[in-house]
């Protein structure tokens, strides 16, 4: 579902809710073994507009693309409402997809760990320590944005680089594979560095799954290329 929110970037077809709609079940359908929640499942094979109440984590999951296509706040929160809204209506879902994004757009235009604190602090309570993330794990219902999101922002804010960031919240267990997305998605703009060992490896499985996302992956490439020169320009 991320190269998917790419792919509605790429497209510039946030604005419209039935374009979101339509890129979202087609990658859905077409890649039908992702591992989504019960709901988004059934949201993905609905034949009208109809969305869920739900406030379920992958609405943060998927969001990333949208802090690094938009070019000021004001887009990141517009069109990360706009692409959650279609399949996740629940306040909570808005809120976490865009704190998401807004920590990835402001980790990628330099602000610092304590702005981007201070920032996420005013919607979740974060957690100070490695050994506070795992005991929030404890119990049922793991797989929501309140959870999640506070999880993923207190693993980046207690790294010390990309590859702590992901090993930290996977060690912590809980739902590792959303929260792992969304912390290492603002690692990977704050400290701007990857082994490119991680990097080759991730992209030998993502390109197993044929040439649709090959060429999504070709791409994301070449937009945020072609971005980060007119940037420098």
């Amino acid at each position: 579902m991320t190269l998917a929110v790419a792919d509605i970037c790429h497209r510039k077809a946030y604005h419209d809710p039935n374009k979101i709609r339509s890129i979202l079940r087609e990658w859905g359908r077409a890649y039908p073994y992702a591992g989504y929640g019960s709901l988004f499942d059934q949201w993905l094979y609905q034949e009208d507009d109809r969305s869920n109440p739900s406030y379920g984590n992958g609405a943060a999951m998927r969001i990333s693309p949208v802090g690094y296509y938009a070019h000021n706040e004001e887009e990141v929160k517009r069109w990360s409402k706009a692409i959650t809204l279609v399949s996740h209506n629940h306040p909570e879902a808005v809120k976490g997809a865009e704190v998401t994004a807004m920590c990835i757009f402001y980790a990628l235009h330099g602000k610092d760990k304590a702005f981007i604190s201070s920032y996420a602090r005013k919607a979740y309570q974060l957690y100070p320590s490695y050994e506070a993330i795992c005991e929030s794990n404890h119990g049922h219902g793991l797989e929501i944005c309140q959870i999640s999101v506070p999880q993923a922002i207190s693993a980046f804010l207690l790294s010390n680089d990309f590859e702590s960031c992901l090993r930290m919240i996977i060690a912590a267990g809980g739902d590792c594979d959303t929260t792992g997305a969304i912390a290492c998605s603002i690692a990977e703009a704050y400290y701007k560095e990857i082994d490119p060992k991680l990097i080759a490896f991730s992209r030998g499985i993502l390109s197993s799954g044929g040439e649709k996302i090959r060429t999504m992956l070709r791409t994301i490439d070449q937009d945020l290329s072609a971005a980060s020169n007119r940037g420098n320009q």
